[in-house]
């Protein structure tokens, strides 16, 4: 049965009513993602055993590891967890042993990415869980009847989701597409062989659309394009790894702290990228003690590194690190990483070393978990010859760039068009965007505020001095005869 991506959607999202109040709705997705998962690759698993059990004419020949991009091992496929007798078996049981031998069978694809336990979770009871497990068994979620575009969009719908039930909580995993769109286009067009890489990646959004852009609008082929990440909650790392191999895509992502532990690494240096794109915990604390003597180096803009409890430029400091000679980083930030006066010492020498490409502003009320303005700084190691020793500077907070929805707001496709217009053809547009030299930056102490180079106020309507003037008599003519019938009544009243 084909299924169009508004009914598989809401499918997927249909899983979340079969176990309302049964468990938080924080943790929807720790056990619905889980499971959407398992039945998507045992689906295409079963799908292609049969197919190579008709060509090979044997099924133990078919079930040749190497045939297959995920193996479930015999006795864990759904049907068998669908074939449960719930007054033998419990669903929970079965779900928890099932994840765990298909992680082992797959240990360098899915390691570390079955997380929730099932058993522990008192109200998901039998009733509950069966009743998860025959929604999703409602359709063949195989990679060969749901291409894998289609179930990936599906699945960071549900995502989205569940980020908006969490609210402010879901905002960490969570950034919103037309963010993530902008800050892939800024850094465009890209090349087969280039690495991205995202320090704090969530659910894996930025390599996702960064792969999607590729093949849309470059006619690449997304598998030429290595991915990788780093997230410091697992459960959410999992998630990121399950999005990525649901679209298709080979990734890496790993767990840690990206400042205190990064993960990618190589012969004890810090692994460089060709670009960087991250959302990073904005105002953070950060293990600034452990970190004096960083091994790799990173903290090296100012002799006194960023406060311990606000840790902006200390990733920001990370990531310039990550960029390999001509690497390029488009990274969210909170404004007031442009214009603290205490943190200049790190604007300085980011300036002075013609880092930064471009900041763009951005409307408040963006992302769930905080509603304050925010900004886009895009990082450049090796500036096109006619763009070195300027900066771009984008006013895009006006209502001419977003909507405002129900809860929060959102960049309109005319607002995203009219940033990206501008970026890439350097353009000075008046009150939205201005190409600035270091210099002036220099002389302004190297604030990078947007209003100081661009002027955001809205301009006054010109005045018609002849209408006004007319205005003016009218009034007067009213007044006059106002004030001879107040004059009348006085009269009549004996006051003189």
């Amino acid at each position: 049965m084909s299924l169009t991506l508004d009914e598989l959607e809401s499918h997927l999202y249909g899983c979340a009513d079969k176990i309302r109040n049964a468990v938080d709705k924080t943790d929807y997705k720790d056990f619905i993602l889980p499971l959407v998962f398992y039945k998507t690759i045992s689906d295409t698993y079963q799908d292609e055993l049969e197919k190579w059990t008709e060509e090979l004419g044997d099924e133990d020949l078919a079930r040749d590891p190497d045939l297959h991009d995920f193996v479930v091992p015999e006795g864990y496929s759904w049907e068998k967890l669908r074939a449960l007798n719930p007054q033998e078996t419990n669903y929970d049981e079965f779900i928890g042993e099932a994840l765990n031998a298909i992680e082992d069978a797959n240990p360098e694809k899915l390691e570390g990415v079955f997380r929730a336990d099932y058993v522990r979770e008192d109200a998901l009871d039998n009733t509950r869980l069966g009743a998860l497990v025959e929604h999703l068994s409602t359709y063949n979620l195989s990679a060969n009847n749901v291409p894998p575009d289609m179930l990936g969009e599906a699945y960071m719908d549900l995502v989205r989701h569940f980020a908006e039930e969490e609210g402010k909580e879901g905002g960490e995993f969570f950034t919103p597409p037309k963010i993530v769109r902008l800050m892939v286009c800024l850094v465009a067009p890209f090349g087969d062989g280039d690495e991205f890489h995202d320090p704090t990646v969530g659910s894996g959004g930025m390599l996702v659309e960064a792969a999607h852009h590729y093949r849309d609008e470059q006619d690449g082929e997304p598998s030429h394009l290595r991915l990788t990440g780093q997230e410091l909650n697992p459960d959410i790392a999992a998630i990121a790894k399950m999005n990525l191999f649901i679209h298709g895509y080979n990734g890496q992502i790993e767990r840690e702290d990206s400042l205190g532990a990064p993960q990618f690494t190589e012969n004890g240096q810090l692994g460089c990228f060709d670009y960087v794109l991250a959302n990073f915990p904005f105002s953070a604390d950060w293990p600034k003690s452990d970190l004096q003597d960083d091994a790799y180096g990173r903290f090296d803009w100012h002799e006194k590194l960023p406060r311990a409890d606000r840790g902006d430029y200390a990733f920001i400091m990370h990531m310039a690190n990550q960029l390999n000679a001509t690497g390029q980083a488009a990274i969210v930030i909170p404004h007031g990483v442009l214009f603290r006066k205490y943190e200049g010492r790190y604007r300085e020498p980011m300036l002075e070393g013609d880092l930064v490409e471009a900041v763009i502003g951005l409307p408040e009320n963006l992302f769930q978990n905080n509603s304050i303005p925010s900004a886009i700084l895009v990082l450049n190691r090796d500036k096109p010859e006619e763009r070195e020793g300027e900066v771009l500077f984008v006013h895009a907070a006006d209502e001419a760039f977003y909507e405002e929805l129900s809860n929060q707001n959102e960049l309109t496709e005319g607002g995203l068009d009219h940033i990206i217009r501008n970026f890439n053809d350097w353009i000075t547009e008046e009150r939205v965007s201005r190409a600035v030299p270091i210099e002036e930056i220099r002389e302004n102490d190297y604030n990078l505020n947007i209003a100081l180079f661009v002027d955001t106020t809205e301009p006054e309507e010109p005045i018609d001095v002849a209408e006004e003037l007319t205005k003016l008599r009218h009034l007067q003519e009213e007044r006059d005869e106002i004030e001879s019938q107040l004059n009348e009544y006085m009269k009549a009243l004996d006051y003189e």
